[in-house]
């Protein structure tokens, strides 16, 4: 209940709270009316756009958050002594690399541990691996919450790249000032693409993409459909017949491929076996 007090504070309303931890609204609203006759108080008031912290409310979420950190910490403690090479372990990764990098070498992994659930999370938002929202992450820069442990794993290439049947309409750009004589995909809100073609010297904006989307995993799918050039893993564009790597003459900083885990379970046996059995797939598919 007190995990649910905290989403409801947080977020404003019962349906983003229970959005958020994966339950109904009516039983999120079930559990605050007991807290509330529990602790003989009430702890929201009702407003036209949702919920707003009591007085009382708002008094006690300091010892709500201390109890929520302190539950949380028994539990990390408790897994971390696990001994069986046995269970489920969750990893998140970007949505993208759960599509094209993670497949294969969580199927090398359960062929090795058969007594290892695997829980893919696909998510470009940063899961709390403080608070068992994953075990392992698989991060494209390097995380620095306290109490995580990291490792740097690989350096995946990347490349731009056009569907066959776009370069047989449009033609083949020869050099890197060519580019935007042609469609190219890029992202909406996140400036990374552009960041690093301003490093290399482009003036780019976001108006330069003639095709724009935030989903790195469409973005990809927009490539193959003939929408224009885009960039992405070498290794992976290299692998599909759709597509076609541009030779432009530029040097696209690699990706940096990091793993990252709690410090309380990176040494129970089937974390640790699975963080072991993800680095080396990922070196696999960075060479």
């Amino acid at each position: 209940m007190i995990q649910a007090f905290l989403a409801v504070a947080d977020s404003g309303s019962l349906s983003a709270a229970a959005r958020e931890l994966g339950r109904s609204q009516p039983t999120l609203g079930r559990q605050i009316q007991l807290l509330e006759e529990d602790l003989g108080t009430r702890l929201f008031d009702r407003h036209a756009r949702g919920l707003r912290l009591s007085d009382a409310g708002a008094e006690l979420m300091p010892m709500a958050r201390q109890m929520r950190d302190a539950m949380n910490a028994l539990t990390l403690s408790a897994a971390g002594h696990a001994e069986r090479l046995e269970g489920t372990v969750r990893i998140t990764a970007s949505v993208y690399a759960s599509h094209f990098v993670l497949p294969s070498i969580i199927a090398d992994l359960r062929r090795r541990e058969p007594s290892v659930d695997i829980v893919l999370i696909p998510s470009d938002r940063a899961e709390n691996l403080l608070f068992r929202e994953a075990d392992i992450a698989v991060r494209m820069y390097r995380p620095t919450q306290l109490d995580i442990i990291t490792r740097h794993v690989a350096d995946l290439e990347l490349g731009a790249f056009a569907a066959k049947d776009y370069i047989a309409r449009h033609g083949r750009p020869e050099k890197a000032s060519d580019l935007f004589d042609f469609d190219v995909i890029g992202y909406e809100s996140t400036d990374l693409i552009l960041r690093t073609m301003r490093d290399m010297g482009y003036a780019v904006t976001r108006e330069s993409f003639a095709v724009r989307c935030d989903d790195q995993a469409a973005c990809w799918q927009l490539m193959r459909g003939g929408c224009g050039i885009g960039f992405g893993q070498a290794k992976a564009g290299r692998d599909d017949p759709l597509l076609e790597e541009l030779q432009l003459g530029i040097e696209i900083p690699p990706l940096e491929v990091w793993l990252a885990a709690h410090e309380a379970m990176r040494q129970t046996p089937r974390i640790r076996r699975v963080w072991d059995i993800l680095a080396q797939g990922l070196q696999s598919v960075s060479s």
